[in-house]
């Protein structure tokens, strides 16, 4: 087996990282990735970007987003998470079977002392019944990645927020997240692996992986990226992973409805998104306003649904025309969050 720590904490750049592996390189054994990420949320291939977050705070906590190739719900990362990969010949007779990936990855951890870490459903890993880690699994052109998530010590109280979206905003054709009752697996291991950083996590892993007693064993198992690699590394990166069209403008068409009482009046807003942008939106309400409601909706008809490019038109315009006694910035902000 190959292995490679990436050096990134950009999800965007290792996810990226990853494919180009899978796409372009070829191993005569499977190949084993390691990496770890500053505050993210991950999407998957099938769902609905905006669906899946708390834009707003999303926003202000400067959580990166992104969508993944393969399928599955949306994860939230931080630096306490560590993310693995194993990367196989599609015609491997594991494809589809989760607990074939894992369990290398489960019998290291239960080397480490989290003796009740298990595979559960699908494609979960447990421990004492709570999940720590989610996968999920893509093929192509002769290759299969199975990556999943390893919950060291990642900021619950964040996930809470990041991935809290109120059910009844908005309805779509995109695969919903299934909400679990997950925990770190930090206090599971034994007391002298309890306090390892991420790297030191990730170190241990692999020893136990490879079954050897320190890295310099494995180091021609190594695998080695050129600048000229790195260049089309980049490339993967624009054209996906940090790409707005990728990233939210390949959500399924779906409906928001955003509704609320000012003293000025009552804005009741129906909003249908395709493609990540507005197709059209309706103003209902009590509101004043010597304006049309829809001369405003017809300029906002094609914008990208996200607070830059929908502040962008309302500030452009007199809002009083239409919302009188209601504040630009409010109505902003009931729009997109």
């Amino acid at each position: 087996m190959y292995w490679y720590a990436m050096k990134s904490h950009d999800i965007r750049r290792n996810l990226a990282t990853e494919q180009y592996l899978m796409n372009n390189k070829k191993f005569d054994e499977p190949l084993v990735l390691f990496y770890y990420e500053g505050p993210c949320i991950i999407v998957g291939r099938n769902q609905n970007t905006l669906e899946e977050i708390n834009q707003k705070y999303v926003e202000e906590q400067g959580i990166t987003v992104t969508r993944r190739l393969s399928g599955g719900g949306a994860v939230y990362q931080d630096l306490g998470n560590l993310c693995f990969s194993f990367v196989v010949d599609s015609d491997s007779e594991e494809i589809g079977d989760f607990k074939s990936f894992v369990q290398p990855i489960v019998d290291a951890l239960h080397a480490m002392g989290a003796t009740t870490a298990e595979v559960s459903g699908r494609n979960d890993i447990l421990v004492d019944g709570k999940k720590f880690s989610g996968n999920a699994m893509y093929s192509h052109s002769g290759k299969t990645f199975s990556h999943g998530t390893l919950m060291l010590d990642v900021d619950q109280d964040v996930i809470a927020h990041a991935l809290n979206v109120p059910e009844d905003k908005m309805k779509s054709k995109g695969i919903k997240s299934v909400r679990s009752r997950v925990t770190n697996l930090k206090p599971f291991l034994a007391p002298q692996y309890q306090n390892l950083t991420v790297p030191e996590f990730r170190d241990t892993l692999l020893k136990e992986l490879f079954h050897v007693d320190d890295l310099t064993a494995i180091a021609d198992k190594e695998v080695q990226i050129a600048e000229s690699e790195q260049t089309a590394i980049d490339k993967i990166f624009n054209d996906y992973y940090a790409n707005w069209d990728w990233v939210y403008g390949n959500s399924p068409e779906f409906t928001v409805k955003k509704r609320q009482h000012f003293t000025a009046g009552t804005i009741d807003a129906r909003l249908m998104i395709t493609s990540g942008k507005i197709e059209k939106i309706t103003f209902f309400g009590d509101f004043f306003g010597p304006g049309d409601a829809t001369e405003l909706a017809d300029k906002l008809a094609g914008v990208r649904y996200d607070r830059q490019d929908v502040a962008a038109v309302l500030n452009s315009v007199d809002t009083q025309q239409y919302f009188n006694g209601i504040d630009t910035s409010d109505i902003i902000d009931l729009l997109v969050d």
